[in-house]
This record gives C-alpha cells, sequence and structure tokens, in this order.
C-alpha cells in the first residue's frame, strides 16, 4: 500500500475483523470508526485507534481521514430486512460522506460491495460467468441497488480525480462470525425442515473470509487496481446441498431438507418484498436469499487472478475445518 496509516470502517464487522488482524500483523497503523465508545475497548488493546462518528452525519466525521494513506470502506447494513431508507442510509449516504472526507486527502480508497451490486441474488436469474464490466441494472432488492448507487459515487470520485478508488465485490463470504455460518447453523437446529432452493443443487458461490481479505490487500497496494471493479470468489464449485450438510456436521447436526421449487420460492417472496419488507418487519423471504441460494451465481473472477495474481489460498476443506472448530465452541456438539 501507498503508506502505512490506514482507516477501516466497518471494523467490528464480521469481515473487518480479519482484516483488521490482518493489517496488524502487517504492522499496518489502523484508525477504526465507530458508531458509540461502547465495545471498543477490545480494539484498543490490539493497538487500534478508535475514531467515534456516524457515517451520515458528515458533521462527526470531519479530518477523518487527515494523514490517512488506505480507506476500507466496509460500514454497511448488511441484514434480511429493513426499509429502503434504511439501506440507503447505510450504504449510499454513507459513501458518499466518507468520500466527501476522502477526497484529495488519501492515497487508495478501497470499498467493499457485493456481487449483489451486478444483480446477484436480486435478479433471479443464473449469473455464472458474469464479468465485472457486464451490463448492470438495479433489481428493486434494496441492499444490491444501494451497494450499485455507492459504486457509482466511488467511480465518479475516481473519475474526478479527487482520489485512486479500487471497488471488491466479494460473494457469499463464509467464516467464523458469519450470515452463511451462524444464520444458517441456528436455522438448522431450530427448523424441523430446512427448505433449500431446488434441492439445493445450485453452486453457493463462495468465498473464504482469509481469501477474501488476500483479494483486498491486493487491491489496495496494485497499480494496477486503481479505478477497477473486482469479483472474488473461491474455486469451490460447492453446491448448497453440499456446503449445509458439511455445516451442519460441524456442530454434530444432520440437515433435514425440505425442497422448495425455485419459481415457487421466488413467487412468495417477491410478495414478501412488496406487502412486508417496506414495514421494515423482519423476515428472509426475500428475492435476494432466493436468488442467492437458487441461481447460479459463479460470476467470473478472471480479472482478479490476472491483474492482482490472486487465487483461492486456503482450500474448501481447510477453511471448513477452521470453521467447525469455531461453530463448537459457539454452540457445542449435536447444537
Amino acid at each position: 500500500m501507498a503508506g502505512r496509516k490506514v482507516l477501516v470502517t466497518g471494523a467490528r464487522g464480521f469481515i473487518g475483523g480479519f482484516l483488521l488482524k490482518r493489517l496488524l500483523a502487517e504492522g499496518y497503523e489502523i484508525t477504526a470508526l465507530a458508531t458509540t465508545e461502547s465495545n471498543t475497548e477490545y480494539l484498543r488493546e490490539m493497538g487500534v485507534a478508535v475514531r467515534v462518528g456516524d457515517l451520515t452525519r458528515p458533521e462527526t466525521l470531519r479530518g477523518i481521514c487527515d494523514g490517512i494513506d488506505t480507506v476500507f470502506h466496509l460500514a454497511a447494513r448488511v441484514t434480511y430486512h429493513g426499509t429502503r431508507r434504511q439501506f440507503y442510509d447505510s450504504i449510499v449516504t454513507a459513501t458518499r460522506n466518507l468520500l466527501e472526507e476522502a477526497s484529495g486527502r488519501i492515497g487508495r480508497f478501497v470499498y467493499v460491495s457485493s456481487f449483489c451490486a451486478g444483480g446477484a441474488g436480486g435478479s433471479g436469474r443464473h449469473m455464472r460467468g458474469h464479468r465485472e464490466e457486464d451490463a448492470e441494472r438495479k433489481t428493486g432488492t434494496y441492499y444490491g441497488d444501494a451497494k450499485l448507487d455507492a459504486e457509482k459515487l466511488v467511480r465518479r470520485f475516481h473519475e474526478e480525480g479527487r482520489g485512486v478508488a479500487t471497488i471488491v465485490r466479494p460473494s457469499n463470504v463464509i467464516g467464523a462470525g458469519s450470515v452463511w455460518v451462524d444464520g444458517m447453523i441456528e436455522s438448522i437446529r431450530s427448523m424441523p425442515r430446512f427448505p433449500l432452493v431446488d434441492g439445493g443443487r445450485h453452486s453457493a458461490s463462495l468465498v473464504y473470509v482469509e481469501n477474501l481479505v488476500d483479494g483486498m490487500m491486493l487491491a489496495a497496494s496494485r497499480e494496477a487496481a486503481a479505478g477497477r471493479t473486482y469479483h472474488f470468489r473461491d474455486d469451490y464449485a460447492v453446491t448448497w446441498i453440499r456446503y449445509l450438510t458439511d455445516l451442519a456436521d460441524t456442530a454434530g447436526l444432520k440437515l433435514r431438507a425440505a425442497n422448495l421449487p425455485f419459481a415457487l420460492a421466488w413467487a412468495v417472496a417477491t410478495v414478501s418484498d412488496v406487502l412486508v419488507r417496506p414495514l421494515g418487519i423482519p423476515t428472509r423471504i426475500t428475492r435476494q436469499v432466493i436468488g442467492l441460494t437458487g441461481r447460479d451465481n459463479d460470476v467470473d473472477t478472471t480479472r482478479a487472478k490476472q491483474e492482482l495474481g490472486w487465487r483461492t489460498r486456503v482450500p474448501y476443506e481447510e477453511a471448513m475445518r477452521t470453521i467447525g472448530e469455531y461453530v463448537r465452541s459457539r454452540y457445542g456438539r449435536n447444537g
């Protein structure tokens, strides 16, 4: 990277925690943005400076990028439910405000977006082979559309010469603390039958968090990454039924699956999105979720491999062993 001083938003989140450990291990000087002082003592004990601020309130961000070389912007609303305003405030407004502070002050702005910005999940279409430069269009899902609009702000920031920016698009990220780990274990042990779209035969399109952090570090340091967007998805070739069976096994659970045809699941999710989600009522039946689990979302990662030299460093079996240790420590054996 251009320098040793780094600002991380979303540092207390799942991916942010793994990124912090990597940055600390490599000797970077880190400032983490936190919305409140609560639950930040562990960050200070790690040697991380904490700046309290709210990304939706620009007056609380003044000077946050002074002396900073690289910004990793991860903070976002990552949940199954919420209103359009909640997603847009936490993703689009937050990114706009941070870019204003970063303008003319930093060396590299790394925006951690999602392959949902390119249509994965929300479009209801198979996305196998989808490239970063392929046509993008909004799908009507709050998360994916907000990520796409935030990406547009980041690209404009770069094109206007206000700073160098790179966009990272992870696929379904797994690891200790991931929603695709904790959320799935909790559902498997609480539901008599776990509904699997099309019997779980579609690719899970996974990326292990440590492999993703490899990509993020490359995106922040390589000159070739300036102004570019990168997909990160591991070469695991693992279906949902295999992944969830393996995950359940780590906790000594048996996956009792129920087949849910995609057409039916999509119809129910569409009704839910129209009638339930605008009210902010929690629901896991959304087009985003059904599209991620019921379509093939193996986006193309050629660009990251050729331009950054990125690869799947941690194989699936090793990733699952590590995840298994976490699952057993948190949930015990047999859930």
